[in-house]
């Protein structure tokens, strides 16, 4: 039975919606190409995309749904991101009442909260407060009353034997040096290039913890690292050189490597530290 046309004053949203979709898919009908343009194509194609495999050699990312999660304490899990002499860079997940040990900490240890809060002692972290311990100091109790994400750098996770000596190390009164919070809600952002801003974190010498906030348009340049510098991203995406980093991802680039140009097309928040990038 034929389906009778619908009036014009029946049309809806939805119908005129396929009617579009029916006149794009028309017009991206294939195009047959001359055998010696499709080769021309193909090679410069594979050329393109060997030359971004070499320049990102070295370069290492965890994207959101990779790695493996472990069991710590109960209610407790962590991702390991990358291992290297400084302690490791990991995402711990606590789960609604978990808690964590005293410890005492063997590196410089930062910690950025993610999702949900967490207690340390009467100290309250949410998304996008800033935590830093230095070598020696001491964390009381952490815990999380409704559950916390937090990704943190310089940690003892993942090395058993430095995680021990962090809960020998806890037992011991001394409070060691102080350790400093930087909470979101702070000011301190300056503008650095067009669409960007830096919040300085955290100093050690030459190497600069911060967190980056790119506008919707931002970019900065094209740069060498002369040492390693890690990056996670905590909201929005961006793009460094044709490589592509959403919210919820860790980058690492070794000493030597070097990074295209970022730039974001909808905005970006980010934790970077390495030297300081000069623009």
């Amino acid at each position: 039975m034929n389906r009778e046309p619908t009036p014009a004053s029946q049309t809806t949203d939805h119908d005129e919606q396929e009617a579009l979709q029916r006149m794009i898919c028309e017009g991206l009908a294939p195009i047959a190409l001359p055998a010696a343009d499709a080769a021309g194509l193909r090679s410069r194609l594979l050329q393109r995309v060997g030359s971004s495999a070499r320049r990102h050699a070295g370069l290492i990312t965890v994207r959101a749904g990779d790695g493996t999660w472990r069991g710590l304490v109960k209610g407790v899990r962590s991702k390991l991101l990358h291992a290297g002499a400084d302690g490791a860079s990991v995402l711990i997940e606590l789960a609604a009442g978990a808690t964590l040990p005293v410890h005492r900490h063997q590196h410089l240890e930062e910690g950025i909260i993610l999702r949900g809060s967490l207690q340390l002692d009467d100290l309250n972290l949410v998304p996008g407060d800033y935590h830093v311990s230095p070598p020696g100091s001491r964390h009381g109790r952490i815990s999380s009353r409704s559950g916390g994400l937090a990704y943190l750098r310089g940690s003892s996770l993942g090395n058993t034997r430095a995680a021990l000596g962090e809960l020998i190390g806890g037992l011991l009164p001394h409070a060691g040096p102080a350790a400093h919070t930087v909470l979101a809600a702070d000011g301190g952002w300056e503008m650095i290039a067009d669409g960007v801003e830096q919040k300085i974190l955290w100093r050690a010498g030459a190497v600069v913890s911060r967190f980056y906030r790119l506008a919707a348009g931002g970019r900065l340049p094209a740069h060498a690292h002369d040492c390693e510098e890690e990056c996670m991203m905590l909201s929005g995406d961006a793009y460094f050189g044709d490589l592509l980093l959403q919210a919820g991802e860790f980058h690492f680039a070794p000493a030597g490597s070097a990074h295209g140009e970022i730039n974001s097309e909808h905005g970006a928040l980010a934790f970077v530290r390495g030297h300081a990038l000069v623009p």
